[in-house]
């Protein structure tokens, strides 16, 4: 199992949260303020920069307006 932040199922996440983010109308700023973190928090985790862990992931779901299982569906969908 690769833990690198470059992996396939990495990468995929990265892509949803985006995915989701723009479906949502948010911009990073937009959700980086709703979150009380810096825009360059959303752009790390956006572009593999850095990891976003378990904790985090249900907070940015929260902040969307989206379900931590919804999106954990989605994610497993897009690996298939």
């Amino acid at each position: 199992m690769s833990m690198s932040a470059h992996s396939t199922e990495s990468e995929s996440l990265q892509e949803l949260l985006r995915e989701v983010r723009m479906e949502r109308g948010f911009t990073q700023e937009e959700l980086a303020k709703k979150l009380k973190v810096p825009q360059s928090f959303v752009s790390k985790y956006e572009s593999g920069e850095r990891r976003i862990d378990l904790v985090e992931l249900r907070l940015v779901c929260c902040a969307l307006g989206v379900s931590l299982p919804s999106i954990i569906k989605r994610w497993e969908t897009k690996l298939k």
